[in-house]
């Protein structure tokens, strides 16, 4: 249990670029994700 609370200490370690270059798939993924729903919903509703 100790041991899951803890953070990663890795994430100290890596450089700032690999650290924006996640930022960006990550708001991309969401982007995608919440552009697909809308897309779906437009699509159930017509």
């Amino acid at each position: 249990m100790g041991a899951a609370k803890r953070k990663p200490a890795t994430l100290k370690a890596k450089p700032k670029e690999e650290v924006n270059k996640k930022a960006l798939i990550w708001i991309a993924s969401i982007v995608g994700v919440v552009f697909i729903a809308v897309a779906a919903l437009l699509i159930v509703t017509s």
